[in-house]
């Protein structure tokens, strides 16, 4: 069915979440709706925010512009708009923005009749944001403890909490959600290679099917996981590895406050019972 007859086939009244017929329709190739409507609402007022900050520290660099969070002696309170309120605001925003976003795509798959998966793996990096910006402050008992909107300022805070932590690389969690990133680009790497091999055979060559793809990964592992199952298993290696994103930077603080090389500590000394185990985390440098 071609792209612009299918387009007339879905684009129907219906399937919304809220607002029912007010906001169902389309401008150009993009669906409104409702939360299309309080997704451009909450962006626009955020962005605002941040020129507003910007305007507050006199400079008009993106590399230097910076909405800090409020003072660690505000505790988990409102704070006033130049001490820390404006980042409260402008992450209330960007949490409206992030889950109008998600509703929208919920009403996009209501309406094409397919399942929820992009709404649901856009719904992990969502938890990931609000991980970092409102749950591991609520458990640290103060707002200071999310990160600051800026390029440079963000850097600096992710350098600094490594540091905090000793060699951040450490952390049980961190590596496992780095290894699931790493297999994701691996996955992706060899489905995409895969898909391009096949689809461009070269000049003057017929174009290859599925089954020659199944047939290279059985001639070469002795298994293909098929087109359906290299979706699913990209889906699943990425979300587990945002999952154990999140569950790394929320463990640093809350649940271990000490370096992560003294993690490892119980196994050195089981390891070697009777000999040195490294020694206790000095601080960056020493």
């Amino acid at each position: 069915m071609a792209l612009l007859s299918f387009e007339r086939k879905y684009r129907v009244r219906g399937g919304t979440l809220i607002g029912g017929d007010l906001f169902d329709f389309w401008v150009g190739p993009f669906y409104v709706g409702f939360f299309g409507v309080t997704t451009i609402l909450f962006a626009t007022l955020g962005t605002a925010l941040i020129v507003y900050g910007a305007a507050l520290q006199h400079t008009a660099n993106p590399f230097f512009v910076t909405i800090n969070p409020p003072d660690v002696s505000y505790g988990l309170h409102f704070a006033p708009i130049k001490a820390g309120g404006l980042w409260q605001i402008v992450t209330i925003c960007a949490l409206g923005a992030f889950v109008s976003w998600a509703l929208r795509e919920v009403e996009i798959c209501r309406k094409l009749g397919i399942g929820y998966h992009v709404p649901f793996a856009f719904s992990f990096a969502i938890f990931a944001y609000f991980t970092l910006v409102v749950i591991r402050p609520v458990l640290l008992g103060a707002w200071a403890y999310g990160f600051p909107y800026g390029i440079f300022s963000h850097l600096d805070w992710v350098s600094t909490t490594g540091y905090e932590f000793g060699n951040f690389h450490y952390n049980p969690a961190h590596m496992v959600a780095i290894t699931f990133f790493f297999t994701t680009c691996f996955a992706l790497a060899l489905h995409g290679g895969l898909i391009l091999s096949a689809s461009n055979p070269g000049k003057g060559k017929v174009m290859k099917t599925g089954e020659h793809e199944d047939t290279f990964f059985r001639d070469l592992i002795g298994y293909s996981i098929g087109p359906l199952g290299i979706h699913r298993l990209g889906l699943f290696l990425a979300l587990t590895a945002v999952s154990f994103s999140a569950l790394c930077i929320v463990l640093s603080g809350p649940y271990w406050a000490q370096s992560w090389d003294q993690w490892w500590l119980p196994l050195w000394q089981l390891a070697d019972p009777g000999g040195s185990t490294p020694p206790p985390y000095a601080g960056p440098g020493q």
